[in-house]
């Protein structure tokens, strides 16, 4: 059994630094189809037992409920701490696995996080381990545990050499995976231009983007190609 949990913030919050010249509304648009994306590929992976949503916002609930996935409503303690909480209360059988992939990761191929999990199948369900696809930038896109405590959460800057580092401290099996559609999160301007080129998912957020994009282009003006920036 697999579970996937998927932590986002409050939508107050979220991707000012990916766009923050946008009005609040649009972010949080594209925060609710980052998420919504996301969980569609989830659910067509096939491989899938249950999809979690972990949030403080009634707002993204509602909204991760409606895609149908579950939802823990958590305070605001930290994107680890939450995990942390979310591990608890799940509280996954040792031989149950626990696939953790942020809500930045809009462009995630079904077959790719078909390929994280069946990845753990070549371990003894006995053997702990974990499985991680990196960002282009040295994050954490996705990350496998089994079981669903095996190691300290490490999200954050620099997270997969963290995580690596800290599988090796418990003596834990550390498998890592380049999958591209996993490789490009959603946080930095400069992600914006490897998401649209990309042959990934995520078919609400780029929609979206591009609706963004031509109401902000004056009519009768074309945008370069090299154009990355939705202004």
């Amino acid at each position: 059994m697999t579970i996937a949990l998927i932590p986002v913030k409050r939508l107050e919050q979220s991707k000012s630094r990916l766009l923050p010249e946008l009005a609040d509304a649009a972010r949080q648009a594209l925060t609710l189809a980052m998420l919504e994306d996301l969980i569609e590929a989830l659910a067509r992976s096939g491989c899938i037992d249950r999809i979690v949503v972990t949030t403080p916002d009634p707002q993204v609930a509602r909204r991760a409920e409606a895609a149908g996935a579950e939802v823990l409503i958590r305070p605001e303690p930290g994107l680890n701490a939450a995990l942390e909480d979310a591990a608890q209360r799940l509280a996954p059988a040792p031989d149950e696995a626990l696939l953790i992939v942020l809500g930045d990761v809009a462009g995630a191929l079904p077959e790719d996080l078909r390929q994280l999990v069946c990845a753990a199948g070549s371990l003894p369900a006995t053997r702990a381990g974990i499985w991680l696809a990196p960002s282009a930038d040295g994050g954490t896109s996705a990350l496998l545990l089994r079981p669903a405590r095996a190691i300290p959460f490490c999200f954050g800057p620099a997270s997969a050499a963290r995580h690596r580092e800290a599988a090796r401290a418990a003596n834990v099996a550390y498998h890592e995976l380049a999958l591209a559609s996993l490789a490009i999160d959603l946080d930095q301007p400069e992600d914006l231009a490897a998401f649209l080129a990309s042959p990934g998912g995520g078919t609400r957020t780029r929609a979206l983007l591009e609706r963004l994009r031509a109401e902000r282009t004056p009519a009768g003006r074309s945008e370069p190609e090299s154009e990355t920036r939705i202004p």
